[in-house]
């Protein structure tokens, strides 16, 4: 995906960001794009990325459900 590469271009190949500071670093990339910009991100894609980008994007909503349905289901436990 082009920006991947931009943003990789951009930190240099010897860039060591932990997991912290990449969610800071796209969340601010993020927040330069509107609406229109991201679809015409997605719509650059290749069909190799844009399943890649579907499969993230379902995993880590799944993994999300999971999590919060077992918090819930530990919180519930404590409530009686």
């Amino acid at each position: 995906m082009k920006i991947v590469d931009e943003l990789y271009h951009l930190l240099g190949t010897e860039a060591q960001l932990n997991e912290e500071e990449l969610d800071m670093l796209t969340f601010a990339v993020l927040d330069v794009y509107n609406r229109k910009d991201l679809l015409r991100l997605v719509g650059e894609m290749t069909d190799e990325e844009l399943h890649y980008f579907i499969r993230l994007y379902l995993v880590e909503s799944l993994k999300g459900k999971f999590t919060n349905k077992k918090k819930g289901a530990a919180s519930q436990l404590h409530l009686h």
